[in-house]
């Protein structure tokens, strides 16, 4: 018997929902708002979880992620009355098992259910068989604990217990190589050559001979045999920095190389074979290269067994302080200055900041920080670069508080007629009485119905209409 959560206001839906849901002998809850869903789900264990899109007091899909860092990391499964492709796309992205769009048939809409539930039993049972051989993961210098960061270590343990090809992908400054690195050191090939190769920064004339090594005489200037990078990974791992500058003439090669792990020297007669595992980077999208031609299809197919999209330092600002910090304690080891606390004042910066550089602008900051504070014994934003000082002040500066609605000024629009000037009063006012009524309340939608002398379902389709937000 699983226990399942429906969050949607919609009364009807809810009511048929859970009814399907007891007849498969299921435990039931059910939440009108994202508040109240998630006072459910923090509070107590659930299996499965159907939540809608638009609720009351905000978009449900901005909770999924909350929802899925609960203790019982339930599966989710999005109900939308208004399907959005955009929005289907955050919900898998952010881990949710199906995105459907009603109105659907009740069974169309339990089957997920089903499928869902049975692939959690399995996981468990899984996880309990192998619980006694799980092995701590090498992180290396991927610091952070954010539900986002974690999920990409889930990955990358899933790809290091393979030989399948790896494709990282992410902003500059992410941490792709970081992943890769950690790829191989928790793979079975771990004690053997871990090869880089900046794809961004080989000369196109050169690739060949960099990749898979010439033979002496072979052109000008080869005055001795080199080998090449893939064969220096024999048994190891080839890692593939910026995969994305690769030359069209040079993919077509590598997929052949890719496919049978045989490959020959430029000038060589004979082929030789290189046992490599393949990781490959990027902080540029592959799909839009193809469309253009700038990439080749069936390769990135190749590239494609395992996927980690890193997401940007900003979708995980839970991570700066953890990282501020490891990164200090570095940069004061390394430069011999002792430890120093950190003001409250700087994390406040530090978590303002949008990081357009990522993870390694944080590094190069808190590098410059304990620099400039020298043997100064504390950290405060003012030893943080003027620069970013600057750009949060003038952010914080720009968030003024919304004022009065001013008066209709008919000069430059047709006048109204008294029937549409009085429609547009009564909208004001019913908003503006809904506004004081949810502060008044607190949110208690018991005691806003009591006041307000509304239904429930109304009080709800109201909110919903004048967008209304109840607190959270």
């Amino acid at each position: 018997m699983a226990n399942v959560l429906i969050i949607d206001d919609d009364i009807s839906m809810n009511g048929a929902l859970s009814r399907v849901v007891r007849r498969m002998d299921h435990d039931v809850t059910s939440a009108f708002t994202l508040r109240e869903g998630l006072q459910f789900a923090t509070s107590e264990s659930f299996d499965a979880v159907y939540l809608d899109v638009r609720l009351p007091d905000g978009n449900g899909l901005d909770i999924l992620p909350r929802i899925r860092e609960t203790d019982s990391s339930p599966e989710i499964i999005i109900i939308t009355g208004a399907g959005d492709p955009d929005g289907a796309e955050l919900a898998i992205k952010n881990g949710a098992w199906d995105y459907i769009e009603k109105p659907s048939s009740i069974k169309a809409m339990a089957l997920p259910l089903v499928r869902a539930l049975q692939y959690r039993e399995e996981k468990l049972a899984r996880s309990l068989s192998s619980a006694t051989g799980i092995k701590a993961l090498k992180r290396g210098c991927i610091v952070g604990n954010s539900s986002r960061l974690t999920a990409c270590l889930d990955l990358l343990a899933q790809a290091a217990s393979t030989d399948a090809s790896a494709l990282i992908t992410g902003e500059t400054g992410t941490g792709k190589e970081l992943f890769a690195r950690a790829i191989h050191e928790n793979s079975s090939r771990a004690d053997q050559n871990f090869i880089v190769v900046d794809c961004a920064s080989l000369p196109e004339t050169l690739v060949e001979s960099v990749l898979f090594g010439h033979e002496k005489g072979s052109f000008t200037g080869a005055d001795r045999n080199r080998e090449g990078l893939i064969r220096q990974a024999d048994g190891g791992t080839l890692f593939l920095d910026e995969v994305g500058e690769l030359p069209l003439s040079v993919q077509k090669v590598f997929l052949r190389v890719l496919q049978e792990h045989r490959f020959r020297p430029v000038g060589a007669k004979y082929e030789v074979s290189s046992n490599f595992r393949l990781v490959v980077a990027t902080n540029r999208n592959l799909d839009t290269m193809v469309e253009q031609g700038n990439f080749r299809q069936d390769l990135l197919y190749r590239l494609k067994s395992f996927v980690i999209e890193l997401p940007p330092l900003r979708e995980r600002q839970e991570d700066i302080r953890e990282l501020a910090m490891y990164y200090m304690a570095m940069f004061c080891e390394r430069n011999g200055t002792g430890m120093k606390g950190l003001s409250p004042d700087l994390f406040e910066v530090l978590q303002a900041y949008q990081w357009p550089g990522n993870v390694r602008e944080l590094v190069n900051v808190m590098e410059r920080v304990v620099a400039v504070a020298s043997s100064e014994p504390t950290l405060y934003s003012t030893h943080l670069p003027t620069d970013i000082r600057i750009q949060v002040a003038r952010a914080s500066l720009g968030k003024k508080p919304a004022g009065e609605d001013a008066p209709p000024d008919f000069k430059d629009t047709a006048f109204p007629t008294l029937k549409e000037l009085r429609k547009a009063a009564i909208n004001r006012i019913e908003q503006q009485y809904l506004q004081d009524l949810i502060v008044h309340t607190g949110g208690n939608i018991e005691e806003a119905c009591r006041l307000s002398g509304l239904q429930r379902a109304r009080l709800y389709e109201l909110l919903k209409s004048y967008s209304v937000s109840l607190p959270r």
